[in-house]
């Protein structure tokens, strides 16, 4: 890693605190801009369509926070164990189903909670990586006391994770702050996880790797 000091235990929280409420503002905001239009308009249409937002915006929050609670909040005990069927629902709530599409390979079984927790990052460096939309391929692989991570991301204006390379290299990083906390916290992770993780770019796609350190 690099030799940036680490933020404090506060600081990594406050910047975790506001990367979480960067990621719901938008569909609380939508939430209730449906309400007052439900409160204020008395046509039949509007109704609809303020009810059709509200609905799809509180999923959208909804899904991005059970996301949120294992890929940054503490998901048990340390030394847990998480399910990879709820790695796999929470990351196809995340993903959603208008831009992106997501694919997921992978056993049935428990995993260690800084590897699923690394895994889901890197599921959301690879809607990073994909701003235009497109594939997320998920293959998880290997014995599951020592698994290995695949995240293909292919589309449009595919790209590399903006400042993830940076931050799992070292050297000039950017300043933490809501927006590069999520690559920071994956590197990290991987560290905790004792895995290495590989960009690799290829025509139109992108692929994270994830893999035990020997």
């Amino acid at each position: 890693m690099n030799d940036m000091p680490k933020p404090t235990s506060l600081e990594l929280a406050a910047l975790i605190s506001s990367k979480i409420c960067h990621d719901v503002i938008g569909p609380v905001g939508a939430i209730s801009n449906g309400l007052e239009i439900l409160t204020e308009d008395d046509d039949s249409q509007a109704k609809t369509f303020a009810l059709d937002v509200i609905r799809n915006s509180t999923e959208q929050a909804s899904a991005r926070l059970q996301f949120a609670r294992i890929a940054f909040g503490a998901a048990g005990s340390t030394g847990a164990m998480i399910d990879l069927g709820t790695a796999e629902q929470v990351s196809r709530g995340f993903v959603g189903r208008a831009k992106h599409r997501l694919a997921w390979k992978g056993p049935a079984g428990y995993i260690a909670k800084d590897q699923c927790k690394l895994l889901l990052n890197l599921v959301a460096s690879g809607v990073a990586a994909l701003p235009r939309g497109g594939d997320i391929e998920v293959q998880v692989s290997g014995p599951l006391s020592a698994p290995q991570f695949t995240i293909r991301c292919s589309g449009q204006a595919a790209r590399p994770p903006m400042f993830l390379a940076e931050f799992l290299a070292g050297g000039k990083v950017p300043p933490l702050d809501a927006m590069t906390i999520q690559p920071y916290y994956t590197a990290q992770l991987a560290e905790c996880a004792h895995m290495k993780v590989r960009i690799v770019a290829s025509g139109e796609a992108v692929v994270l790797e994830a893999s035990p350190r020997p």
